[in-house]
Order: structure tokens, then C-alpha cells, then sequence
């Protein structure tokens, strides 16, 4: 080690060395744990599962209203059977030999833009849409402006349709539990007003609506909450990730080993050059 690193150590303090990973999230000593100030005994005596995450990501206990609304959006999230990607894909690494570990971890690297992000994306339209009622401009205009927007652009317009669902059943009881928590003085339920004034304005050109589906109605639920936007992928990959542990472990559970993503004999289609030799000359 040369002089210069070795007077670089030797100057360093100790305050500077422990502040290196310095979090305002969890103070762990030995013989003590304690999350945002709280120790760990109280909270496994006195918080619920949702009551830790609102508090390790927020550093408050959510009220009773604030809890049960996030409950109801996480739970809506967890599972959507094995044609999610995510699933499948957890499904089929089960049967690879990668483990738990492996299975939900490759289940979970699907969760991207396209699959799992569209509560992220509904949410920045909310809040490009309330920004804009903040500076004067009407509620169905500011809606009308944006989706037009997003058409002129050819962007797909995040938390509407289904590519399954006709209308998604988780629709309804989110955005009841958002209008009961309203009433209760729980949230401004300003955010649901835009979310159903965007639905009232998605028309298909034969005339049928285009539903909410769960990635608009859990984004309503994350921004009355006051999350970022960010989050709202990211609670989605914490929901999420149960129904995928859940698929990992019963396909582990089976039998069959490195399933495909079709059965046999089926094979994928082919649609390149036919049958041909290689030609004299390479022999």
C-alpha cells in the first residue's frame, strides 16, 4: 500500500467511516433493532405487515384509513395467473433447478415497463393532469387536451383496457374503497376525479368505453396516498412478488422438469427460409 493510501486511511475518522451506509431507516446495535425509531418489539406486538411497509417507506404508521386502503391495492396486485409473464416465466425457471430464489428473482426481473409499469405511467398522467387544474384549467378540458395528446403522440394511454378483461373486476371495489376512505376525510379524492373523467373520455372509434383496469385504480389509490409515482412500480413488485412465490412453489412441487413455453409436441412456428444445402463449394 503506498504512503499516500496509508495517511489517506489514517486520516480518516471514525464518523466518516460509519456514516459511509448512514440511513434514517433501520438503527441496529447489538441487542437492539429499531425501524424509524421504533423498536422492533412494539412493532411485531403492534403493526401489521402493511403498517411496516407505509412506515419503512414513508416513516410514519399510516392510519386505520390509510392502511386499509393501501391493503386493498396491494392485495388486488398479487396474482393474475400463469399468462402473466412474470408468472410464467417463475413457473418455468421452478422447473430449471434454479431454487426459490431463482424462480421468484427471474419472475420479478419481468416486472418492467411494458409488464408492471403502467401504474408508474398512470400516475405521472394524474399528476400532469392535476398540475394542470392548478393552474386554472377545468377538469374535463385538462383530461380531453391530455388524451388527446397521448394519441397525437401514439402513446398508449396507461391504466385503461385490458387485453384479458372486457372490465377488469378489480375495478370497482378499488375505487368504492378510494370514495368510502373520501367520505371519511381519508383522502381529496381528487385523484379518482380525474381517473373516471380520463375513463369518461377513452372511447373507442366503434363507441365502446375502455374501462379502468387495476394499474389506473391502484395508481388512484397510490397518489390519493401521496406516494410518488416511482413506488407505485415499485408496490406493485412487492404485491406482486407473493403470487409469484406462490406459482414458484407449487411448480417446484411438480414433477416435470424444464417446461417449455409450449407443451409438447407443439413446436413454435417457423417462418424462415425453407429447406436448403450448403453449398458445394463449403464441402
Amino acid at each position: 500500500m503506498s504512503e499516500a493510501r496509508k495517511k489517506a486511511i489514517a486520516d480518516s475518522s471514525v464518523e466518516e467511516t460509519v456514516d459511509w451506509w448512514a440511513t434514517a431507516i433501520s438503527d441496529i446495535e447489538p441487542g437492539v433493532i429499531r425501524m424509524r425509531g421504533y423498536p422492533i418489539e412494539q412493532l411485531i406486538d403492534g403493526a401489521g405487515l402493511v403498517d411496516m411497509i407505509w412506515m419503512m417507506l414513508r416513516g410514519e404508521i399510516p392510519s386505520p384509513g390509510q392502511a386499509a386502503l393501501l391493503e386493498k391495492a396491494l392485495v388486488s396486485a398479487v396474482d393474475h395467473g400463469p399468462q402473466a409473464p412474470s408468472i410464467a416465466s417463475a413457473r418455468m425457471a421452478a422447473t430449471c433447478g434454479l431454487g426459490l430464489q431463482g424462480a421468484v428473482s427471474t419472475g420479478v426481473g419481468l416486472l418492467g415497463d411494458v409488464h408492471g409499469g403502467a401504474g408508474q405511467q398512470a400516475m405521472t398522467m394524474y399528476e400532469e393532469i392535476r398540475k394542470a387544474l392548478a393552474e386554472g384549467e377545468q377538469l374535463t378540458a385538462a383530461v380531453q387536451r391530455t388524451v388527446a395528446d397521448y394519441r397525437a403522440a401514439g402513446r398508449f394511454i396507461p391504466g385503461f383496457g385490458h387485453r384479458f378483461h372486457p372490465r377488469d373486476p378489480r375495478r370497482d371495489p378499488l375505487l368504492r374503497a378510494v370514495a368510502e376512505q373520501r367520505e371519511r376525510g381519508v383522502v381529496d379524492g381528487a385523484y379518482l376525479d380525474i381517473a373516471i373523467e380520463i375513463e369518461k373520455a377513452l372511447v373507442t372509434r366503434s363507441g365502446k368505453s375502455v374501462p379502468m383496469n387495476i394499474d389506473g385504480a391502484t395508481a388512484v389509490i397510490y397518489a390519493e396516498l401521496g406516494f410518488e409515482p416511482e413506488l407505485a412500480r415499485g408496490l406493485f413488485v412487492l404485491s406482486r412478488s407473493v403470487g409469484i412465490l406462490a406459482h414458484a412453489w407449487e411448480e417446484s412441487s411438480q414433477a416435470q422438469r424444464i417446461k417449455g413455453p409450449l407443451p409438447p409436441p407443439l413446436l413454435a412456428g417457423y417462418k424462415g427460409v425453407g429447406p436448403r444445402e450448403l453449398s458445394a463449394e463449403r464441402t
